[in-house]
């Protein structure tokens, strides 16, 4: 038996690096696991993947076999659900919420993950640069759960991407990482505020972990290659970590072994911010 067996989870920007790490791990710990993204060919390919993963465990142990299909989707199957959406449009996110409330169980874990940014010095940076980090980053998660709190059920988990950079400086990364500083504030916030309702919210805040996001940086092959280098080399523990390990961190943030944790944030970042 899975950890998350007949449980409902979320993950915004799931079709890539971390939230596809995230959605796979769900989905083979026994959750039905819908996915947001905002390109349908990525959507596609990642629910073709996680149902193909998850298809191959039901055929080791068929008592992992699904109870039930979603009845609202872009792209379904019996473990997944894909939805094209973008979190910075209210209208995406009404449209996905409707799917979740649709299949009729409400959500039992709510991962936040879908943001982004980019590089600009103090004087390079631009009203645009600003307000679409933060319209993407704060806002997009900050509507995203708001819109989810009717649909979650007692007991559910909401986590939250952060950033190790929340509590570190970083030259021509401000913006960013003053954006995932506001998302650490709103989880002791909300902690507080949804704890009557047996709801938990922690944080993940990640190093530099290999993805495509991470090395979409950098202008070019060769600049991502020493930029990875370089990030590589501040970490402890001397690598960039795998978006598998923030998964696992994900997985334990939703399950019952975490059920004395809220407000707090896990950091997975081989020891960067810490040592």
């Amino acid at each position: 038996m899975g950890r998350l067996d007949n449980r409902t989870a979320l993950v915004t920007g799931g079709t890539s690096g971390i939230g596809l790490a995230a959605a796979r791990a769900l989905a083979a710990e026994g959750a039905h696991v819908f996915v947001t993204g905002r390109r349908q060919d990525a959507l596609d390919a990642a629910v073709a993947a996680i149902e193909q993963e998850t298809a191959a465990l039901v055929a080791r142990d068929p008592a992992l076999a699904p109870a039930g299909r979603a009845s609202t989707a872009v792209a379904a199957g019996g473990h997944v659900t894909g939805i094209r959406a973008d979190v910075a449009d209210h209208g995406d996110l009404d449209r996905v919420m409707d799917a979740v409330r649709d299949r009729g169980t409400g959500l039992d874990i709510m991962f936040a993950n879908a943001g982004g940014g980019g590089f600009a010095a103090l004087e390079d940076i631009t009203w645009e640069h600003f307000a679409d980090t933060f319209h993407t980053n704060v806002g997009g998660t900050l509507f995203t759960v708001q819109k989810a709190l009717p649909l979650l059920n007692p007991g559910a988990s909401v986590i939250v991407t952060s950033s190790n950079i929340d509590v570190k400086g970083a030259a021509a990364f401000s913006v960013y990482a003053a954006s995932k500083a506001a998302l650490r504030s709103f989880t002791r916030s909300w902690a507080a505020e949804l704890a009557g309702r047996r709801v938990r919210v922690n944080s993940i805040a990640p190093g530099p972990i290999e993805t495509p996001g991470l090395s979409g940086l950098a202008p070019d092959p060769a600049a991502a290659e020493q930029l990875l280098k370089q990030l590589a080399a501040g970490v402890p523990m001397n690598r960039l970590g795998r978006p598998e390990e923030i998964a696992d961190a994900v997985v334990f943030l939703a399950s019952d072994r975490s059920s004395f944790m809220t407000g707090a944030e896990l950091y997975v970042d081989g020891g960067a911010s810490q040592i």
